[in-house]
């Protein structure tokens, strides 16, 4: 993760130079599938969960939509099958879309919250980051999801992500800054580094050393575990 290849590979990988089309899925009985994108999310409402039933969204890029595995490998599906094991009685909606910007994603926080969430795993900023895109932005434009989530009584479960340092010192310091700083503002669970103990491990990642593998995933379940616990009555 410290060097310029890592940085161009994930400028084309997760930057989304070609959204993952098969990755939407609206089969019934799924809810770790992943949905949501605002050209399916009519046909993804179908995911949407009974009054009694408690609802998780894990809502991100790439990186939440599982590219490269199947979506029982995907994170969203790891981590439903912990909650059940655990004892919980919850759900996971897979609300990945790979390419999404913190913009895309504002855009689809009514489907979000359609889907009537008790919790919301927010997973992006990384494409706007790789893109060189505003951190006024970009902070901005989560706080504006976190707003709109929080107004809704959803708890929110921040995924904080760093850029490689060939995008400049200054550029990655203030973007890192922005995770840290909306937690504290919003008074949120913050996950410091999404890819924490994975990012850089070839072991954990797929041949394009970007997106983990079914290993990987289950290295940032674990790792999400302790700080999404406490928030399952």
């Amino acid at each position: 993760m410290r060097s310029l290849s890592w940085g161009i590979l994930l400028l084309v990988l997760i930057g989304g130079s070609g959204c993952r089309q098969d990755s939407y899925d609206h089969s019934e009985g799924r809810s770790s599938r992943t949905a949501g994108s605002e050209e399916t999310a009519s046909s993804a409402l179908r995911l949407s969960s009974p009054d009694h039933e408690r609802v998780i969204v894990a809502f991100g890029d790439s990186l939440t939509a599982g590219l490269g595995v199947t979506s029982d490998e995907a994170y969203p599906a790891v981590l439903e099958r912990k909650i059940h094991a655990a004892g919980f009685p919850y759900r996971v909606i897979n609300a990945g879309v790979s390419g999404e910007t913190t913009a895309g994603g504002l855009r689809r926080v009514p489907w979000i919250l359609q889907n009537r969430p008790e919790v919301v795993i927010l997973e992006l900023g990384a494409n706007d980051g790789l893109r060189g895109l505003s951190i006024v932005e970009t902070k901005k434009n989560l706080a504006d999801i976190i707003d709109a989530l929080q107004k809704e009584h959803v708890r929110v479960v921040l995924a904080g992500m760093r850029m490689p340092p060939n995008y400049g010192k200054e550029y990655t310091e203030a973007f890192e800054k922005i995770f840290p700083e909306l937690a504290k503002r919003y008074r949120l669970t913050l996950i410091p580094f999404f890819l924490e103990g994975v990012a850089g491990r070839s072991g954990l990642n797929q041949p394009d050393g970007i997106h983990p593998t079914a290993q990987g995933y289950q290295r940032i379940v674990d790792n999400l575990w302790p700080r999404l616990k406490p928030l399952l009555p």
